[in-house]
C-alpha cells in the first residue's frame, strides 16, 4: 500500500474529490496518509480532518524563499515516507532539490491541454481567461509528472469540455473541475499506486487494460 501525501493551499475541491474516490473504492494499491498546506485556517485542513486524515501546516510566508521551503516540505515528506505526492491546489513552485528527490513520484493536475496555456504565470482563472481570449473550442485538464520546469512534466492523463459561446472564465472554471480534473486525478493516482504507468524517453505510458 502506498503512501499518497497530499499538498494543499486552499479550499480543496481537488482533496475532496480524491477523499470520496477513496471512500469509493476507486483507488487501489495506495492511501492518503498526510495532508501538508502552505497556509494556516485553510479549508482543505478541514476536510482532511474530517475524513480523519492527518495534517501538517508548513506556512510558506516563514520561509524567505522557495530553495528553503522546499527543503522544509522535503523533511515532512521523508519523516512521512510518501511513495506519491499529489499537488491539489498547491500554489507554491517547487524547488528542484525537492523534485529532483521524487521522480515521476509527484502528479499535478493543471487546467488545460498542455502544452497550452501553461508554464509560470499560469494559473487559477488565468488559465481560463487566456483560453478563452484565444477562442478555443476545446479545453480541458492535464494530469501531468512534476519536475523542475513549470508544467513540463510527463503527461499522465488529459480530458475535454467543449467550450460554449457565452462561456466565463468562471463557467469554464466549473465545468473542467467537474467533469475532468474531479475525476481524472483520483484515476491518476490510482493508476500510479497500481504500478501501471511507466516511463520510456521522458513520456509517461499508462496502461488502461
Amino acid at each position: 500500500m502506498k503512501n499518497i501525501c497530499v499538498l494543499v493551499s486552499g479550499g480543496g475541491t481537488n482533496l475532496q474529490a480524491i477523499i470520496d474516490a477513496q471512500k469509493n473504492g476507486e483507488i487501489k494499491g495506495g492511501k492518503i496518509t498526510c495532508v501538508i498546506s502552505s497556509k494556516e485556517g485553510v479549508y482543505a485542513l478541514e476536510r482532511a480532518k474530517n475524513a480523519g486524515i492527518p495534517t501538517v501546516v508548513i506556512p510558506r510566508k516563514n520561509y524567505s524563499d522557495s530553495v528553503s521551503y522546499s527543503k522544509a516540505i522535503l523533511a515532512e515528506l521523508k519523516k512521512q515516507k510518501a511513495d506519491l505526492i499529489v499537488l491539489a491546489g498547491f500554489m507554491t513552485i517547487l524547488d528542484k532539490c525537492l523534485t529532483s528527490e521524487y521522480p515521476y513520484q509527484i502528479i499535478n493536475v493543471h487546467p488545460a491541454l498542455i502544452p497550452s496555456f501553461c508554464g509560470e504565470g499560469f494559473y487559477g482563472l488565468k488559465v481560463h481567461e487566456k483560453a478563452l481570449e484565444y477562442g478555443v473550442k476545446v479545453s480541458g485538464a492535464t494530469i501531468h509528472f512534476v519536475n523542475e520546469q513549470a508544467d513540463a512534466g510527463a503527461i499522465i492523463l488529459q480530458g475535454t469540455v467543449d467550450i460554449a459561446n457565452n462561456e466565463t472564465p468562471d463557467s469554464l472554471q466549473k465545468k473542467i473541475m467537474e467533469n475532468v480534473e474531479w475525476k481524472l486525478l483520483p484515476k491518476a493516482i490510482s493508476l500510479f499506486c497500481e504500478d501501471r504507468i511507466s516511463i520510456k524517453d521522458g513520456k509517461a505510458y499508462v496502461d488502461l487494460k
